[in-house]
């Protein structure tokens, strides 16, 4: 393999160094890149660079012979992934357009890799690519056993972007949740900080004093959309923060569980004749769009909860259209 010259995009632009190879390069260590930088093997507009230099819109990156194989591979990698795994992540596309996808992740699956995880979403992102465009990037998580709205962005810089919106609070989320019992009262606020205790797959998230050290604010609200007198409700809830698990915390703490919950409202949340899964549903997301506007998009219903739905006498009615608005 020959040397190879790579130019920075304005989607790059401003990173660092050393997080463009992590971009391109996701199996180079940082160790392996500062001694290519140290030993002059990758250099900037022919100069030597460090590691943490930033990058300009134009600039000329060299790119050794030694890492050339992992960017050109013989065969384009949405190939090499299983036609199985390419057409069962592109049945889950609710929307797209050059800047973002839009997913309705099933349940069950996870998002992201981890102990004893041997399938998810990020393996099957080279599905979504389109000829040579950018592999597809996660910008949130849900969670493994929710179903629902997963957003990707189609470029680093446009992650960049959504991610902001998300940390800024200018995105609306809803969730839809079959729990057991009738909160009192019927709609209202939720503010419970929470803390995580373990980690790793053993790890619990719970209800924390507000004097605690530890203890992350979580806020979130609620309201009643129907329910089967005071056994089993549908709530409509919207996280105001993000933490790990923090519906199905809340839900607990209302006294009011999610139905089929593995990990919290113990035996309560896993009541005879109901199928025994989680049934937390992301429903809707509201975000502004990389391009002006705002985009809404809602998810279907898993089969499950589709299920228990019919059986409750809750009407979901018909899923509506991903709407694009505020664009003249």
């Amino acid at each position: 393999m020959t040397v190879v010259h790579l130019t920075v995009t304005e989607d790059e632009a401003g990173i660092r160094l050393d997080r463009y190879f992590h971009r391109h390069y996701p199996h180079v260590t940082h160790g392996v890149l500062q001694k290519l930088c140290r030993t002059g093997q990758i250099r900037v507009e022919g100069r030597r660079v460090t590691a943490s230099s930033r990058l300009e819109v134009g600039q000329n990156i060299r790119i050794p012979p030694t890492l050339v194989a992992m960017l050109f591979h013989v065969q384009d990698r949405k190939t090499q992934l299983d036609k199985r795994l390419v057409q069962e992540i592109r049945k889950m596309v609710l929307y797209q357009d050059k800047y973002l996808i839009v997913l309705n992740k099933p349940a069950g699956l996870a998002v992201q890799g981890g102990s004893g995880i041997i399938k998810h979403i990020d393996m099957m992102l080279d599905g979504l690519r389109e000829g040579e465009d950018a592999r597809p990037r996660l910008v949130h998580r849900v969670d493994r056993d929710t179903s629902g709205v997963l957003l990707l962005a189609k470029t680093p810089g446009i992650a960049a972007h959504l991610a902001a919106s998300f940390r800024g609070r200018d995105v609306k989320k809803i969730y839809w949740a079959v729990v057991v019992g009738r909160p009192t009262p019927l709609s209202g606020e939720i503010d419970q900080p929470l803390v995580k205790l373990g980690r790793g797959p053993e790890s619990v998230v719970v209800p924390a004093d507000r004097r605690d050290d530890d203890a992350q604010s979580a806020r979130s609200t609620y309201e009643v959309l129907d329910s089967i007198a005071r056994k089993f409700s549908w709530l409509e809830l919207s996280p105001l923060t993000g933490r790990t698990h923090q519906l199905r915390v809340h839900c607990e703490s209302l006294g009011t569980p999610i139905v089929g919950d593995p990990k919290y409202g113990g035996a309560l949340a896993h009541p005879a004749g109901v199928i025994d899964q989680l049934h937390l549903h992301a429903r809707m997301l509201d975000i502004p769009h990389p391009a002006g506007g705002r985009l809404c998009v809602s998810a279907e219903l898993p089969d499950h909860m589709k299920s228990t739905f019919r059986d409750f006498g809750f009407s979901a009615g018909p899923t509506p259209k991903p709407l694009r608005s505020g664009v003249s």
